[in-house]
């Protein structure tokens, strides 16, 4: 179960080093703090230093009538694809000390940035314990080294850095199978959420889920995906608009805000959010249908590769929902479904019956597509 958490834990985990914290100088008196492994760059980089899931279905409405409801909601017109959001808290001025290996960090200038945070890490600095078992984790011009990695984000967690301990307890799940691992993992992903790592806060939500499968573990985990989609993370912000959408005995409050954060996930590029958005649309449940948009939010995600979105939009095309009738088109959409993985076989059948001029056409189109011509 916990190698399920991990693998949706990896799709977030590049978010985790960009907390911001302001480091402030480290006494040269500090001579107790652990010196950790040596660091070794790679040659080149030595030399160049400073170098730079969802399977609802709709069908074409009778004349004179709308589709049959499916299993998700759609938006109001004012909530529609392109309405605004609310605009942003002004932002603060920032009057804190200028953190310069951070600074290269952000500019890709990773050799200085290890030569900046290294001593301070080695005195004990846990923000800049995080900044170098990140440049050794990734590789980032140095040899990646994800023993000593693991080393400094050990030290940062120690030391309380909250992205410290998640990037830390990412590590003990995915390289550990021990309990008492697991368990000092599951804590320190709690303790980073608590003290406002919005990587954190999702992941620890998963944890919470997959411990305790059902209605329980999702009311338990429901203010972790609350923080973490408040703070921009779209893996929670569409976990969010599911659990809005079908846990019962949410206040309305709540339940009403379930396409808020299905739209926000989407805008964030999140494909799948796209697919069940453009799903919500045109079928309209909790809310009004949107044929275009939803059109438009389904052909967002399969031009993105997602394969269920390609099949549905193959659907859309056929019946002309949200756009004209075009059964080129739609095969098009089709082969390259199938060549993804995915048959459907109603699909299947109408490209069968297509005759030999349309087959050759979707599959010059397909091939015209991948190519990108």
């Amino acid at each position: 179960m916990i190698r399920a958490v991990f693998s949706h834990a990896c799709r977030i985990a590049p978010l985790a080093l960009l907390a911001t914290v302001v480091l402030a100088a480290v006494p040269a008196a500090a001579e107790t703090a652990k010196k950790g492994p040596a660091v070794t760059a790679g040659e080149a980089d030595a030399k160049a230093k400073d170098a730079q899931q969802p399977a609802a279905t709709f069908e074409k409405p009778a004349d004179g009538e709308k589709p049959a409801d499916g299993p998700s909601s759609g938006l109001t017109v004012l909530d529609r694809m392109g309405a605004d959001l609310p605009d942003l808290p002004a932002e603060k001025p920032f009057t804190g000390k200028v953190d310069d290996a951070y600074g290269a960090f952000q500019r890709g200038r990773y050799l200085t940035a290890m030569d900046l945070a290294l001593p301070r890490a080695q005195l004990g600095d846990p923000a800049a314990q995080t900044l170098v078992a990140e440049i050794l984790d990734r590789g980032l011009g140095v040899k990646r080294d994800r023993d000593q990695a693991m080393f400094w984000y050990q030290q940062a967690a120690n030391g309380g850095d909250p992205t410290g301990m998640f990037k830390y307890a990412v590590l003990l799940m995915e390289r550990s199978r021990s309990k008492g691992d697991r368990k000092k993992a599951d804590e320190l992903m709690k303790k980073s959420a608590e003290l406002g790592n919005p990587s954190a806060q999702f992941n620890y939500a998963q944890v919470l889920v997959a411990d305790s499968p059902g209605e329980k573990g999702l009311r338990e985990a429901l203010p972790y995906y609350e923080k973490s989609a408040e703070q921009g993370i779209a893996d929670a912000q569409y976990a969010l608009s599911q659990i809005y959408a079908n846990l019962p005995d949410l206040p309305e409050a709540k339940r009403k805000r379930a396409r808020e954060w299905l739209l926000r996930a989407a805008r964030a590029g999140y494909d799948t959010a796209q697919l069940d958005l453009g799903m919500w649309l045109v079928n309209g449940t909790a809310g009004e249908r949107d044929y275009d948009a939803g059109f438009n939010w389904l052909k967002r995600a399969a031009e993105g590769g997602n394969a269920v979105a390609q099949s549905k939009l193959a659907q859309l095309y056929i019946h002309g929902i949200g756009t004209k009738s075009d059964p080129v088109e739609a095969a098009k959409w089709f082969v390259l479904a199938r060549r993804a993985g995915l048959n459907d076989p109603s699909l299947e059948d109408f490209y069968l019956g297509l005759n030999d001029q349309q087959q050759k056409a979707a599959v010059d189109a397909a091939n015209k597509y991948r190519s990108g011509s």
